[in-house]
């Protein structure tokens, strides 16, 4: 069904023809499928605010979203949002022009966070903290405002894998980014669907189809970042044995209270012999 060439959205035409790509495509699908129906994301008749910041992942989301609802595999409306956050040189009329062409309903929105980062931020701190908080509440307030139940990222197994380590090893918990997210107001969703799918594959998604791919040059530009030196250590040991990262990110759905050290998950004390 998927390599049918008159069945298609328009995110994916001119996709290639190759085994390779058509392989390529249908995991990624798979993969999103699954963890939509393993995570409980659909509300039927309900509004997905889809976040594009520009990047390969957000692009990838866009397009198999689409997919699956082009399929009638995904029951709810979604809406494209790019946030621009006034970053110098930030190219403002690639995601519009893109999103018009391809027909996706869409809102661009313009805050300008930048100024309020560099205002706040020490020179030689990162700025991704603030930054986050920044767009996420503006992210929250467009999600309101166009009446969606949820709020769609781009994250997909790499970063939840990143986030993990990075809490383990300066934020001293076992915490990761959840597929499925309440917010603190308890009236949105925070949905990442793209949780099983690898980096290397929303890369190599993105770039056959030639998106417009949109660097970040705020964060992805400063040197010595935690998150690069986690990646780092992560490309190592898949380098010296190839599928790591994915026995990894199984241990992530496989976790054993009554095997780790905290009581609030576990009764330690109240365990007794029988």
């Amino acid at each position: 069904m998927l390599d049918q060439p008159d069945e298609i959205h328009a995110l994916l035409q001119g996709a290639p023809q190759t085994t390779e790509f058509k392989k390529l495509r249908k995991r990624i699908v798979r993969q999103t499928r699954e963890a939509i129906d393993q995570y409980g994301m659909i509300e039927p008749d309900t509004k997905w605010l889809v976040c594009l910041s520009g990047g390969k992942d957000s692009y990838t989301l866009l397009a198999v979203l689409h997919e699956l609802q082009w399929r009638g595999l995904l029951p709810v409306e979604l809406l494209a949002c790019n946030l621009d956050q006034g970053q110098p040189g930030f190219p403002a009329t690639v995601l519009p022009e893109f999103l018009e062409k391809m027909g996706v309903p869409h809102r661009i929105e313009y805050q300008d966070t930048y100024s309020i980062v560099m205002d706040k931020i020490p020179q030689g701190r990162t700025f991704c903290a603030l930054c986050s908080r920044l767009r996420r509440g503006n992210l929250y307030r467009i999600a309101r405002e166009e009446g969606c139940s949820a709020v769609v990222l781009g994250h997909h197994r790499d970063d939840i894998l990143e986030t993990f380590f990075m809490n383990l090893f300066h934020g001293g918990r076992l915490a990761t980014m959840p597929p499925k997210l309440l917010n603190e107001e308890g009236d949105l969703f925070v949905y990442r669907p793209l949780a099983h799918v690898a980096e290397v594959d929303c890369e190599k998604f993105s770039n056959a189809l030639n998106y417009p791919i949109i660097p970040c040059d705020l964060c992805g530009s400063q040197d010595g970042l935690q998150r690069q030196q986690v990646k780092q250590i992560l490309n190592g040991w898949e380098a010296n044995s190839p599928g790591r990262r994915q026995v990894m990110f199984r241990a992530l759905m496989n976790a054993r209270p009554s095997h780790l050290l905290d009581p609030n998950l576990f009764d330690f004390a109240g365990l007794s012999r029988e």
